[in-house]
């Protein structure tokens, strides 16, 4: 009972930790950051602690405090600048470079068409996976079908294999139908097909079992329509990064330029005089200070919070083919 407790208790826990690190809007979750900030730094003042006003009078005004905000938010900008080169250097080339990128994705495109039997496929990245999926569930009912020609125990491995494989497609094929590239949703839910296990459950059913030509031929059909999942999905995965990225450096400028401002007035205008009188027992100062610290780091709290998702998801997807890493099938 204890064990199932414990299990329970960190299922919760796993649960909200990936809902924190990739789930839960960016910006939402930036806000509740900040307000935590906000709310510890108003909450310290009554712990005892000198009060602000008097360590102001001693600095004689907030410059020595504000003033490093200054330099670490141009620094920041100057990371804005930098990511945004490297974005943009994967969009740069020569015309021959980016016609062997055309040509790739078009051969990319024709041969999974061709596999899964579609004339032509849809332009819209969740369609497109969703098509393969369909594809890849048909073919596993096709194997399912022609696997009765087997032996007994040959029969009940292919039939479980088949039904995982259709059971897994179908599933993630239905959370795609809603998504929608350009938010999170797609590469999410790509996240949850794996596909390199069931390539290895695949050629391993061949191994083990002495199998008909046309049983044999239908689980290479399907391990072959599995291998086109992990360059469709690293390849959206990339696409992604780069919308992410250029979504986070617009971000980071958009809030740049009014906490130079804010840290700009607190250096001119506030000192040990400023806001007089308290509320709630906490001085004026201090809930105003405080507010202006929140507006000083938010471009740094906003710039962990897209970079958290970012990195997350590629340490959950660094094995691309049959490798199995362990950090691949974690939470974090």
């Amino acid at each position: 009972m204890v064990s199932t407790a414990e299990d329970r208790n960190g299922g919760r826990l796993r649960a909200l930790r990936e809902y924190l690190l990739l789930r839960m809007n960016r910006w939402l979750l930036s806000a509740v950051i900040l307000l935590l900030v906000y709310a510890a730094l108003v909450l310290t003042s009554r712990l005892g602690v000198t009060p602000l006003r008097q360590i102001n009078e001693a600095q004689g005004g907030m410059g020595y405090f504000f003033t490093a905000f200054i330099g670490a938010i141009i620094t920041g900008t100057s990371i804005v600048v930098t990511i945004n080169q490297l974005v943009l250097s994967q969009e740069l080339g020569a015309v021959g470079d980016q016609r062997d990128r055309m040509d790739a994705a078009m051969t990319f495109q024709r041969d999974v068409e061709e596999a899964i039997g579609i004339a032509i496929t849809e332009p819209e990245p969740s369609v497109f996976v969703r098509e393969l999926l369909a594809g890849i569930s048909d073919q596993a009912e096709t194997l399912q079908a022609v696997g009765s020609s087997a032996d007994a125990d040959a029969r009940d491995d292919i039939d479980a294999y088949a039904t995982t494989l259709r059971d897994v497609a179908d599933q993630v094929h239905e959370m795609l139908d809603s998504a929608q590239f350009g938010t999170f949703d797609v590469i999410w839910v790509m996240m949850h097909f794996e596909y390199s296990r069931l390539i290895h459950q695949g050629r391993s059913l061949r191994d083990e079992h002495e199998l008909p030509d046309d049983v044999d031929a239908e689980i290479d059909a399907a391990v072959d329509l599995l291998t086109f999942f992990g360059p469709t999905r690293e390849h959206f995965k990339t696409l992604y990064f780069q919308w992410e990225l250029i979504n986070l450096s617009r971000a980071l400028l958009y809030a740049s330029i009014p906490a130079l401002a804010v840290m700009a007035m607190f250096i001119m205008y506030v000192d040990a005089g400023t806001f007089v009188g308290s509320t709630l027992g906490i001085s004026h100062l201090v809930w105003v200070v405080s507010a202006g610290v929140v507006v000083g780091v938010s471009p740094f709290v906003i710039f962990i919070t897209f970079i958290v998702r970012i990195v997350t998801v590629a340490k959950r997807t660094l094995a691309m083919g049959p490798f199995i890493l362990r950090e691949s099938e974690q939470t974090n």
